[in-house]
């Protein structure tokens, strides 16, 4: 099914210094980069796939591709997160998608990010994933956000708890995560729940 609002991608928003872009097949080197950087940041939290997988891995360049045939269907928010200093132009530090986007009487996707440590700490995540929600509920017209969390990521805790995400307990063995299926603590807003001022209003003021 089609999306409720006046989506077309490619979509790019800012907040400050934060932005979110689609992903770039020419950033191949430097997304390479930071993810080697991070590995032992993000590898406790990233997702795997299973022996049992018969799911071809796919190149940057396919991956990028996917990510905008699925953007364009509105099957998914995948973007790019950026990060501007003062007097510089933007730098990719990370990103964030919004996938699994069910239509019809469901209206939910499910939002996950990384960033660069570099730069954690600098409210970089809250900020895009503010972003991307209040993009969902308004223009996807999505009833339902979920974020799925393994409990021992504070960090990543943190992000959900600053934006008043709602907490709805631990699904067991929920998603396979750094090699093994992990439980998962659950967190989800709902459109109704988030005033006019969106997530973004959530925030402190910079």
């Amino acid at each position: 099914m089609k999306p409720g609002g006046a989506h077309r991608w490619p979509v790019s928003l800012q907040h400050g210094p934060v932005g979110l872009r689609p992903l770039r097949a020419r950033e191949e080197t430097y997304w390479y980069e930071i993810r080697a950087r991070n590995a032992s940041w993000t590898r406790p939290w990233d997702a795997t796939r299973p022996d049992e997988s018969t799911e071809a891995g796919l190149t940057f360049r396919q991956l990028v591709r996917q990510f905008n045939v699925d953007a364009r269907a509105g099957r998914a928010l995948p973007w790019a997160i950026t990060w501007t200093e003062p007097g510089d132009e933007p730098v990719l530090v990370g990103q964030l998608t919004i996938s699994g986007i069910t239509y019809g009487s469901a209206r939910w996707g499910m939002a996950g990010y990384w960033v660069d440590r570099a730069v954690a700490g600098r409210n970089i995540v809250p900020t895009a994933l503010a972003l991307g929600a209040d993009y969902a509920f308004g223009v996807l017209k999505l009833h339902r956000i979920e974020v799925a969390i393994r409990p021992e990521n504070v960090n990543s805790l943190r992000v959900v708890q600053k934006l008043g995400f709602r907490p709805e307990g631990m699904r067991p063995a929920f998603m396979h995560v750094n090699g093994e299926w992990r439980d998962h603590l659950m967190f989800a807003l709902h459109a109704e729940e988030v005033g006019p001022e969106g997530l973004i209003g959530r925030l402190p003021a910079r």
